[in-house]
């Protein structure tokens, strides 16, 4: 059964159905949808509701997640309760941050202060690819920057295959109706589930508080001496936007880790990816380092990124397969008739009877300290 289907289904028993906004210990915001029917019940205060999980979703071990579709029960429209009942096929789902839903992943950067890194930018870009989201790249604080820096950077990001937004949020730049064909950054998060993601210091915060006044994040200061910000984002919340749309804003960090495998690492580039569309490598596992007849390898910008990046992936794999495997906390035991059955495992050397040789050095020395009173 299809996602839409399941609406409709819902839809005619007149379930509640509404979208968890934010999670905290073992409570869930649900936002519920709107509906004709359920105008003369709600309030303006309780177009959401604080609900617990059922029972049956912990036995059962289903996860509720900031995304999540979900159907609720028992609604105390008084107190502005419910239960979460059951929960939606997903379309995406993320682990870090633990998001489903999502459609895209807005990553922003700040053009100054700190200044812009090609590296960092390009590690941040890798690792949103590796979500298999739509990628958006929004690049702030562009008042700081002449007209012409912001030029090369459009013409060097756009060789990457992206399409930058250029905004300031101390300015508006950027951020109002777009006066040539090109889309907006208000209509590109329309009615979107919007990840955003990027380092600490470039006005994440100050951006979100920007499209959603009624939020008002606490914005820190750049540290002068690092230059960068403090983390100011402890948990992942949705947000919602006035021309519809949900934000979803994720912890600040500075050095995102690339875990993807080493074969993988290429089709998170762009421009990679055009490479082998126009043609094929010799080698199907080719790492387009040194293997011949590579389409590939060559004197394209981000190559030299790539190469570093790929050393850093096959490290990580490296140290994977050298890792021993983690004991099971199940032992089979066979039952009569040749029946094998699955038993928990007692925790290794905490059951164990004491050898003879133990016990009766222990009592030697138990002897001993007798003898010294």
């Amino acid at each position: 059964m299809s996602c839409s289907e399941e609406g409709a289904i819902l839809e005619a028993n007149n379930d509640l159905v509404g979208t968890v906004v934010a999670v905290q210990a073992n409570f869930y915001q649900v936002k519920l949808d709107r509906k004709d029917n359920l105008v003369k019940k709600t309030t303006e205060n309780f177009t959401q509701l604080l609900c617990t999980r059922r029972s049956r979703l912990k036995k059962i071990g289903q996860k509720v997640m900031v995304g999540d579709r979900v159907v609720v029960e028992d609604p105390d429209w008084t107190g502005g309760r419910g239960a979460v009942a059951e929960v939606l096929p997903r379309t995406t789902e993320l682990d870090r941050p633990p998001v489903a839903n999502a459609n895209q992943v807005m990553l922003v950067f700040a053009m100054a202060e700190p200044d812009l890194d090609p590296v960092a930018l390009t590690r941040f870009l890798v690792k949103a690819e590796s979500t298999g989201l739509d990628v958006c790249l929004c690049l702030n604080k562009c008042d700081l920057v002449t007209p012409e820096q912001i030029e090369r950077w459009r013409n060097k990001i756009s060789q990457w295959g992206y399409d930058p937004f250029f905004i300031s949020v101390e300015t508006d730049v950027g951020l109002g109706v777009a006066k040539d064909s090109s889309p907006s950054l208000w209509e590109k998060l329309k009615n979107k589930i919007t990840v955003i993601s990027g380092p600490s210091g470039v006005g994440k915060s100050s951006l979100i508080n920007y499209l959603i006044p009624d939020v008002n994040l606490r914005v820190a200061a750049v540290s002068g001496k690092l230059s960068r910000g403090r983390h100011t984002t402890r948990h992942v919340e949705l947000f919602e936007l006035p021309t519809g749309g949900l934000l979803a804003d994720t912890p600040g960090f500075n050095q995102p880790q690339l875990e993807c495998e080493p074969l993988e690492l290429g089709y998170l580039f762009p421009e990679v990816r055009r490479y082998l569309e126009e043609g094929s490598c010799q080698f199907s596992d080719c790492l387009h380092r040194d293997e011949p007849n590579c389409v590939v390898r060559g004197h394209w910008d981000r190559y030299e990124y790539y190469l570093m990046f790929l050393e850093e992936t096959i490290a990580h794999q490296e140290a994977l397969q050298q890792k021993p495997d983690v004991e099971s906390n199940w032992k089979a035991k066979m039952k009569s008739g040749g029946e094998q059955k699955l038993e928990p495992k007692l925790a290794s050397k905490k059951y164990r009877r004491s050898s003879r040789r133990l016990q009766h050095q222990q009592l030697q020395d138990l002897c001993e300290e007798f003898d010294e009173f």
